[in-house]
């Protein structure tokens, strides 16, 4: 599983050098995304409306939730249905797992998370003395 935001060039990458995997579009940019299209005095109704995509339990009930979302937002809110409408399957694609990786595939914040990390901590150093040095140290990130 690939995860990332809807990056074109990524997009067109993703199945060339990984060509088993299955593309996740980041749950938290794709919201972002959709809330940009929307005035600020509505942005609660709207990510209210599209989070009820990603509490369903499973594929089709979030299908069918994600049809009533386009439907329900389609007249005040249109580019907003368009989006889910073109990047509803690119959400749900984690749906496809079983339940107990979905948490950590519908976004980017972990990988995110553990980069940030491992940049503090060789900010610090700043220039190692070898490649060794930087692997001792750089894998202790992701343990905490």
């Amino acid at each position: 599983m690939s995860i990332s935001d809807a990056h074109e060039g990524l997009r067109k990458a993703i199945p060339v050098v990984f060509t088993q995997a299955a593309w996740q579009r980041c749950r938290v940019h794709f919201m972002r995304n959709v809330l940009s299209l929307v005035p600020k005095t509505h942005q609660s109704l709207v990510a209210v409306v599209v989070r009820s995509i990603f509490l369903q339990p499973d594929i089709e009930a979030a299908r069918a939730q994600l049809r009533k979302a386009i439907d329900s937002l389609e007249s005040n809110f249109p580019k907003v249905a368009r989006l889910l409408e073109e990047a509803g399957e690119d959400v749900l694609a984690h749906l496809h797992f079983p339940a107990e990786h979905r948490r950590q595939l519908h976004s980017t914040n972990t990988l995110e998370r553990l980069n940030k990390e491992i940049k503090r901590r060789t900010d610090v150093i700043g220039i190692f003395p070898n490649e060794q040095a930087v692997l001792r140290l750089v894998p202790s990130s992701a343990h905490g």
